[in-house]
């Protein structure tokens, strides 16, 4: 057999002996998953939700047959962790689409041009989460007790993610925008899709180039948190990384879908708050014992579906106290819009 997947008998994960040409056609695979995705959206148009709504469903259909993949290859202890990693990381993604809303929002970033600021930062979030991973997984490994300290960060993130404000992504764009010119001066104005452009004969950066560095950064502030809480429920670089990039992929697409619809998910955050919680407590016990891959993959889930239906019931409930006869205060009636 070309792969073999074991149990590591300390830490009960599973280890995988990839062989080098399986990098390199997986990263040959990202490469033109974004390759067709930058060609798709090389006129710089708007995204409309019915588009948003096609290029999701078919990134997350890439990413859960990856995960076929992966059972077919490695079998089903490497496919439960390829999909719990992915749906942590697909599920936090969530918070970070509404974060890009508010500082695309603050920097005042034309919708057709949002894309392809998304793209780059994508790139460099793929770039860093490489970074991340390796780096865990080689410090997990030579120092056990580092569990520990992953462990209780992301119980403490968790607990603030619960209490999210609801105006996150206004100071990140502020201090993003304030290093970026420290730096460069930023012309105030756009010159088509350029990230840079001449000013009084300098070269400046555009705002879309202050808007990808601001991009840059919050990504790095989550990945942060998320790569800790995926090595809680995987430790094989190879399962991480998959599973993370397949999730990433997906996102520019799932922002035009989702990124106005936060009021919609009242209970998500909770939820995300809730899987760090679970995750963090997971890996800070993790030396010492060993909770199932399904059993974790199953309460992930729980929680996620239970704030959607959750937040579900609450719109139903808040839509059915709104009168239905009636305008509200800033839609007149057909006959006031006839006097006026």
């Amino acid at each position: 057999m070309m792969f073999a997947a074991v149990k590591s008998p300390q830490d009960k994960f599973v280890a995988l002996d990839i062989p080098l040409w399986a990098w390199v056609g997986l990263f040959a695979m990202i490469a033109a998953m974004l390759g067709i995705d930058l060609f798709r959206h090389r006129d710089d148009h708007e995204p409309g939700p019915k588009e948003a709504l096609v290029e999701s469903i078919v990134w997350v259909a890439c990413g859960l047959a990856f995960s076929v993949v992966i059972w077919l290859s490695f079998g089903g202890a490497a496919f439960g962790e390829y999909l719990s990693g992915y749906l942590i990381e697909k599920s936090l993604s969530v918070d970070n689409v509404f974060v890009w809303s508010m500082l695309f929002a603050s920097l005042a970033i034309p919708l057709k041009f949002q894309h392809r600021v998304l793209f780059w930062g994508i790139f460099g979030a793929l770039t860093m989460r490489a970074f991340f991973i390796f780096t865990g997984t080689a410090l997990i490994t030579r120092f056990w007790w580092i569990l520990i300290g992953f462990g209780l960060f992301l119980i403490y993130t968790g607990a603030r993610i619960i209490r999210h404000r609801a105006d996150e992504g206004k100071d990140e764009a502020t201090r993003g925008l304030s290093l970026l010119r420290r730096v460069m001066p930023v012309s105030p104005s756009f010159d088509g899709h350029k990230f840079f452009t001449k000013l009084n004969g300098k070269r400046a950066a555009t705002p879309l180039f202050a808007a990808l560095v601001v991009v840059e950064v919050t990504d790095l502030i989550f990945a942060v948190d998320s790569v800790p809480a995926i090595l809680a429920v995987s430790r094989e670089p190879f399962l991480v990384f998959s599973s993370n990039a397949f999730a990433i992929l997906g996102l520019r697409a799932m922002y035009f879908l989702l990124a106005n619809a936060k009021e919609r998910f009242h209970y998500l955050s909770h939820a995300l708050g809730g899987i760090l919680i679970f995750v963090g407590f997971k890996m800070t016990i993790s030396h010492w014992y060993h909770l199932d891959t399904f059993i974790s993959l199953g309460l992930i889930l729980s929680m996620l579906v239970g704030a959607i239906w959750l937040s579900y019931r609450r719109n139903a409930r808040s839509g059915q106290a709104l009168p239905v006869d009636k305008p509200t205060p800033e839609e007149p009636t057909r006959s006031q819009r006839r006097v006026q």
